[in-house]
């Protein structure tokens, strides 16, 4: 789902209607300036584009009584994907829209590699000072990693520092949006987006992602970067890449992406 200036057809007729424009069928400025209002009033970025997050929360029984969680063999996946999380992707295939077997199997292949086989929620950050210049090597240089080293408040104070909505390093929101999810939501403003989409205030309570929305914020992640339409391209190796540079743009861990999608997309087909 994509609308902006220059759609037409029902779904923009629909999108009028809800917004309580005249239902033209064309999108003009007096709808993307409805649109942009509406995102504004629900914590949303008021560009005026309404991708699968605003269309969703716009229609909310919409999406629910659209997807068909019954036609996924979910129960297939057990033994292979902890059972917590089996139990919440009903919920999760309806929310995010996830339509097909196709995007079933590319996600969870992301979020279990991501995860380390969904076990971890949340960013560590407990690094050495090799790791450290390793892993942020623009930010810890030289002899600055030892100082930061095995504390991981005061390397993702600096590491986000002044990025994602963050404020500086003294405000201690690198540490405190730090890396949470089978995907991992970064950054005060990613928390801010999530928590209008979800509607819990996850910036006043973080830990939330990690321990209510897990899977939920995945699919943010999906939803919020376009990725669910790469998914639909297909089985192969090529496409798990593609899903993949959305995901981690220096593709690690590919092999092991694509050994998950086989694997969940073989057991659910």
């Amino acid at each position: 789902m994509l609308l902006k200036i220059g759609s037409t057809g029902d779904e923009v007729k629909r999108l009028q209607v809800r917004l309580g424009v005249s239902n033209t069928g064309t999108f003009g400025p007096i709808t993307d300036g409805k649109v942009k209002e509406w995102q504004a009033q629900n914590n949303l970025t008021a560009n005026g584009i309404v991708d699968d997050i605003a269309w969703n929360q716009l229609f909310p029984a919409a999406v629910v009584s659209a997807a068909s969680t019954g036609s996924f063999k979910l129960d297939s996946l057990r033994g292979k994907i902890p059972d917590a999380v089996i139990n919440q992707l009903p919920e999760t295939i309806a929310k995010f829209n996830i339509s097909n077997v196709l995007r079933l199997a590319h996600f969870l292949a992301q979020c279990g590699h991501e995860s380390s086989g969904f076990m971890a929620v949340e960013e560590k950050l407990s690094y050495s000072a090799e790791r450290l210049r390793a892993v942020f090597p623009r930010i810890f240089t030289g002899n600055l990693s030892e100082s930061y080293a095995r504390n991981p408040v005061k390397t993702a104070s600096k590491a986000y520092a002044n990025i994602i909505g963050n404020g500086d390093e003294a405000s201690g929101d690198g540490y405190r949006f730090r890396g949470r999810g089978f995907i991992q939501l970064t950054g005060r403003a990613n928390y801010k987006s999530f928590a209008g989409y979800i509607g819990e205030d996850t910036v006043s309570n973080p830990d939330l992602v990690a321990t209510k929305y897990p899977l939920a914020s995945a699919a943010f992640y999906f939803s919020s970067r376009n990725i669910w339409p790469i998914c639909d391209g297909g089985a192969s190796a090529d496409v798990v890449s593609a899903v993949t540079k959305k995901v981690n743009a220096k593709l690690l861990g590919l092999q092991d992406r694509i050994n998950h999608f086989n694997e969940y997309y073989a057991l659910l087909k």
